[in-house]
């Protein structure tokens, strides 16, 4: 039974940093694509981050530059180090591995973590 768990949120101010963790339970974790989603109030989930299995990134253009997506595949952990926080930045997120289909990416996995709570605000 494939699980996620997020940890590493909280409150942060505009300008600071978070390190979120997720350690996943999927065999053959580094052939994995893997991706940090979030979601915010009143709005659908979006990827924010991948990282392929040979760790090339990509990030979507609103993070760029502020977040790192990372991974320690014998740990079964994906990280995204989160830095000069927007209030935007405001969601829940979650991870997922990810899968290329269709022209895009999707979520592999149907099933979600709780998610990990992430809030900007002076």
């Amino acid at each position: 039974q494939v699980q996620f768990v997020e940890s590493g949120g909280g409150l942060v101010q505009p300008g600071g940093s978070l390190r979120l963790s997720c350690a996943a339970s999927i065999n053959y974790f580094g052939a994995y694509r893997m991706g940090w989603y979030r979601q915010a109030p009143g709005k659908q989930r979006e990827l924010v981050a991948r990282i392929s299995a040979d760790s090339s990134t990509d990030y979507v253009d609103s993070v760029k530059g502020r977040f790192t997506i990372s991974r320690d595949n014998a740990k079964n952990t994906v990280y995204l180090q989160m830095n000069s926080l927007k209030p935007e930045d405001t969601a829940v997120y979650y991870c997922n591995a990810v899968r290329f289909g269709n022209g895009d990416y999707y979520p592999t996995y149907d099933s979600w973590g709780q998610g990990t709570q992430v809030t900007v605000s002076s």
